[in-house]
């Protein structure tokens, strides 16, 4: 790879606390080896219209707090399409971009595998995403400060559930990936958590119910990620109150707060790093890698094994939860 002069920062997808300090981290780290920044807006879409900006050290001043993304981010069916992208490569020539740093989750990793092989592009990417499903980090950015927020809303919730008698169940954010309802359900003290990794026994939920009810428990906060098989909070919440008639169910989905707020330290220094490291990987001319922390270190997988694989929750933490439930 010849030595690059100009590169693009750019987020995709759900928005992830920490964003913002990792694209500060790139652009410093780039304007610091006195390469040219360019952000790109709204994701690949963005890139398709050209909706680009000249980015410095002023640009990122005051961010690292924020939550959010000062680049915007969006999902976009265009850049699935061969003409899409072909408008996208056209739009980074005629600015001159010779890499790109991608901020984002599965789906922009594998937007930018496909079009790198393409078009020749160099990408590498840093994990963005609140679900903590990508393969390659034990962290990924915005995990750290969703689960958080998701934990400190059980409290709050395990508080009024006291002081009414009364059976909440809470519904997180994860689709796919039940790494925020496990963790959020330990955190918070939950009688039971349900994960879209593992079929959901309504029978054992049952039992765990009657044991808590037999021995006087009269409050229980029971946490459902949102892509459990059981269909959600709502649908499960109907199950229990049909078998349990003396128990008053509330639902609360806690929904798209926990993609928001001021991220927590964890979350900016590890953006922060992961976004000098990604800069630093361009220039060495290494390309088509996810950036991320295992075990502590700065781990660099490659894109393909990176959309393969995902990371599994943990069985140890699955029989946590059933222990302390007992």
């Amino acid at each position: 790879m010849n030595k690059i002069g100009r590169i693009g920062v750019f987020t995709s997808g759900g928005d992830a606390p920490g964003m913002n300090a990792c694209i500060r981290a790139v652009v410093r780290t780039a304007l610091f080896h006195g390469l040219k920044v360019i952000g790109i807006k709204r994701g690949y879409e963005g890139m398709i219209d050209g909706d680009f900006i000249k980015m410095n050290a002023s640009s990122v001043s005051d961010i690292i707090q924020r939550g959010g993304t000062i680049l915007k981010s969006a999902r976009s069916d265009r850049f699935r399409t061969p003409g899409g992208r072909e408008y996208a490569a056209k739009n980074l020539r005629e600015w001159g971009i010779e890499a790109v740093v991608a901020i984002g989750g599965d789906g922009t990793i594998t937007g930018a595998n496909i079009f790198s092989k393409e078009y020749g592009i160099p990408f590498v990417a840093c994990p963005g995403t609140i679900d903590n499903d990508l393969y390659g980090t034990d962290y990924t950015i915005g995990y750290d400060t969703a689960l958080n927020t998701a934990v400190y809303a059980i409290d709050k919730i395990r508080d009024t559930a006291s002081s009414h008698n009364r059976l909440f169940f809470v519904e997180v954010m994860g689709r796919d990936a039940g790494f925020l309802a496990l963790n959020s359900g330990i955190g918070g003290g939950a009688e039971a958590v349900l994960v879209p990794e593992t079929k959901t026994d309504i029978q054992s939920l049952f039992d765990t119910l009657e044991r808590g009810w037999n021995r006087k428990k009269t409050s229980f906060i029971i946490v459902v990620a949102e892509g459990d098989d059981a269909g959600g909070a709502f649908e499960v919440a109907r199950k229990v109150q049909e078998r349990f008639e003396q128990f008053d169910a509330r639902v609360t989905v806690l929904g798209h707060i926990q993609r928001g707020g001021s991220p927590t330290c964890m979350d900016r220094v590890n953006s922060s790093e992961l976004g000098m490291a990604a800069v630093n990987a361009l220039i060495a001319g290494e390309h088509s890698i996810l950036l991320g922390k295992m075990k502590g270190e700065l781990s660099k997988t490659p894109f393909s094994h990176a959309i393969k694989s995902h990371n599994e929750i943990s069985p140890n933490l699955l029989e946590l939860v059933r222990v302390l439930s007992a």
